[in-house]
């Protein structure tokens, strides 16, 4: 199942509400143990997402396409990058990203950004 980590901008109820929904998931917050710490560099996040096979939930939308090209571009790859719309419904929201981890294949959002919700 698909392993999700939360940058510092996605309110702590994202998480809440995902555990509560589908508590076999693995979600981490930037800043807990083991995760990126708070104030860390969109890169470094990127790297971490990497070598610990989690996809990045952000609201990033100006910045992380580059970040992911240069990241590419580097040779890496990334799990996938779910941004999400913070003005959506957060019900729809966590719906989605549920059904993301539990029914999509392990590389079908490999080196990709995924606008959520879907349309």
């Amino acid at each position: 199942m698909r392993q999700y980590l939360l940058d510092e901008h996605i309110p702590p109820t994202y998480r809440t509400q995902l555990l509560y929904h589908e508590s076999a998931l693995t979600v981490l917050e930037i800043g807990d143990r083991g995760a990126p710490t708070r104030g860390a560099s969109d890169p470094e996040i990127l790297h971490w997402c990497e070598q610990n096979d989690f996809s990045l939930i952000t609201n990033n939308r100006k910045s992380m396409p580059q970040h992911l090209a240069d990241h590419l571009a580097a040779g890496h790859h990334i799990p996938g990058i779910f941004t999400i719309n913070l003005n959506a419904s957060i019900g729809l929201i966590i719906e989605q990203l549920i059904l993301i981890a539990g029914a999509s294949h392990e590389d079908e959002y490999f080196d990709q950004i995924v606008f959520i919700p879907l349309t």
